[in-house]
């Protein structure tokens, strides 16, 4: 006779991957980021030719290693990012998944969210994303959900500000 197989249910506030994630056009602003941070290592490398005396081979051996891994990071970072980075809000509890080399994943629960806030810089901007940053009461730091299109950003800092609002809990 074969058992039938059960899972034990889920606690609140339990470690589990977020439902979520992020905006796809945050594949493209990583991707700027990346080719921003190579312009500046070019930028660098013309600057060495033209101060440095050394032999002409090292700057040739540099800008070509430079170059190679530059370019992965480039096309690999922001669509390993992307399948790394989700994001749930519960009323509960919010989760968030994020990073690529060193990936988190946390939870804080809503009766100890500080402050939410909603952020854009130009290239964000560009690509109409967002930033929302959730600070708690925890050592750890704030929870940052990146690459959030604007308007899903919006009404999450609305969903979040009205949930921690309307929580009796102290948030200490």
């Amino acid at each position: 006779m074969e058992e039938e197989a059960t899972s034990a249910p889920v606690a609140a506030g339990t470690l589990r991957e977020p439902a979520h994630r992020v905006s796809p056009r945050a594949i493209r602003m990583w991707t700027v980021h990346a080719l921003i941070g190579m312009v500046l290592l070019l930028a660098g490398q013309i600057a060495w030719w033209i101060l440095a005396d050394d032999p002409r081979i090292w700057h040739w051996v540099v800008g070509a290693l430079w170059l190679v891994l530059g370019g992965g990071y480039a096309i690999i970072m922001p669509r390993w990012r992307y399948h790394v980075h989700r994001w749930e809000a519960t009323s509960e509890a919010i989760y968030t998944q994020r990073g690529w080399l060193s990936q988190e994943r946390r939870i804080a629960p809503i009766s100890r969210v500080q402050t939410v806030d909603l952020k854009r810089g130009p290239i964000t901007q560009l690509f109409r994303l967002a930033s929302v940053t959730v600070t708690t009461a925890s050592a750890a730091g704030p929870l940052e959900i990146e690459g959030l299109d604007v308007q899903e950003a919006r009404r999450l800092v609305d969903a979040l500000t009205a949930a921690a609002a309307a929580e009796t809990g102290d948030a200490t």
